[in-house]
């Protein structure tokens, strides 16, 4: 068998060239569209299940530079720590607040459901943390970071079976919030109201202040990447002070081990509520754009670097933890996010969203959301409070508790 190792620069040629075919598909095939599936998702699985053909059959193994991967991922999550608007989520309300707590309850549960199942197969109990939060709420972006980490820890197939798990996450989530929202609708017999459907003005920005946020020239741009490669450069320091402290938990010392990001959103979030209590404007959209470029970079490179011949070993556990997942999602979607988000047609449209961030992204909840009101009518309170928490916030909070999980686990099962 030909073994070849790819360099750091033809391993983000072969990557971009494999955006491009996914986007190509994304925009081609109707499937792929209507589940939100990222273009490099698509173009990197393909190229997985190709390379998996190619080594079954004895002929070609590659292995891939990791540097641009593990670059580009900083800098993604360095742009959502810049979009941790605390004053955003204060003026939104206690709907806001609500909805967040919940989401964040959904996150702790479906780290203790899956890590319950591997220890049920004898498993290393972390192996659960990968079909839990990190591929659930986290989505491929969280896979694709964490799952090396788990790797580093001796757990083989486990950034594998991430990013499977994010996957069905994806499809999943897309085909379960439209019929849950729809059967909540016509029992109850919920409509949209007048009174319901009101226009939110919660950031308190001028209109001069929200044009130079949304700015796209040049300076926009530059003044961008400063800053995402200032905040992850000292969230290294930040990063390294964690993961050099100690803590005593049950008798047992703990060292916890956070992935390298963790630093980088802390400082971004801090510079973007210091620039929001001085009236600073940051360059909101070129953040946005260097986010999403970035994010494409990685999922690419981290799909196509994907050895899916070690997923036969965990392909048993995986699929029991996933069906779990499924069932804990209905319920909870169902018989809790409705009736605490106040059981009226808002909460049935947040309910649909839920399904959809809650085992894939932001955007499957959108498309969720979109698929109801289209039908039945606005939910404007559901259109801003599900981005500003899917979006902004609970990113935040997930890497947070995956990393005490992670940590506290093996101290409590042994």
């Amino acid at each position: 068998m030909l073994e070849y190792t790819l360099n750091m620069y033809q391993t983000a040629g072969v990557a971009m060239l494999l955006f491009v075919l996914g986007r190509f598909l994304t925009n081609r095939v109707q499937f792929l569209k209507a589940c939100c599936i990222p273009a490099p998702v698509v173009g990197g699985l393909i190229f997985a299940l190709v390379h998996l053909g190619l080594y079954a059959a004895g002929v070609l193994a590659l292995s891939f530079d990791s540097n641009v991967k593990d670059y580009f991922m900083t800098l993604f999550f360095t742009s959502v720590g810049y979009t941790a608007c605390f004053r955003l989520l204060k003026k939104g309300g206690k709907k806001v607040f609500t909805f967040l707590f919940i989401a964040i309850l959904m996150v702790i549960l479906q780290d203790i459901l899956s890590p319950i199942i591997a220890v049920a197969f004898k498993m290393d109990v972390r192996y659960g943390l990968a079909a839990g939060s990190i591929p659930m709420v986290g989505g491929h972006g969280t896979a694709g970071s964490y799952g090396p980490e788990l790797e580093n820890m001796g757990l083989v197939g486990a950034q594998v079976m991430a990013m499977a798990a994010a996957t069905f996450g994806l499809v999943s989530g897309s085909l379960m919030g439209g019929p849950t929202a729809r059967s909540i609708i016509n029992k109850y017999g919920l409509q949209s109201t007048e009174s319901e459907a009101e226009v939110m003005e919660l950031d308190g920005e001028s209109s001069a202040e929200q044009e130079k946020a949304e700015r796209m020239d040049i300076d926009s741009f530059t003044n961008a990447i400063i800053l995402l490669m200032v905040a992850s450069g000292l969230g290294t320091l930040i990063t390294t002070a964690f993961n050099n402290a100690k803590i005593v938990f049950m008798g047992n010392e703990i060292k916890f081990v956070f992935p390298t990001y963790i630093g980088a959103m802390l400082i971004a979030a801090a510079i973007r509520n210091f620039c929001d209590a001085k009236r600073i404007v940051m360059p909101a959209k070129a953040l946005d754009m260097w986010g999403n470029v970035s994010l494409s970079i990685f999922l690419a490179i981290a799909l196509m670097s994907l050895k899916l011949w070690e997923l036969a070993a965990l392909a048993l556990p995986m699929t029991v933890m996933l069906a779990a997942q499924v069932v804990l999602m209905f319920f909870f979607a169902r018989f809790v996010v409705f009736n605490v988000m106040g059981r009226d047609y808002e909460a049935a449209v947040m309910t649909s969203a839920f399904c959809g961030f809650g085992m894939g992204a932001t955007p499957n909840a959108m498309a969720n959301m979109q698929a109801i009101t289209k039908r039945y009518g606005p939910a404007p309170q559901a259109f801003f409070i599900v981005p500003l928490v899917g979006s902004l916030f609970i990113d935040f909070f997930n890497g947070i508790i995956i990393t005490i999980f992670l940590n506290v686990l093996p101290a409590i099962f042994g």
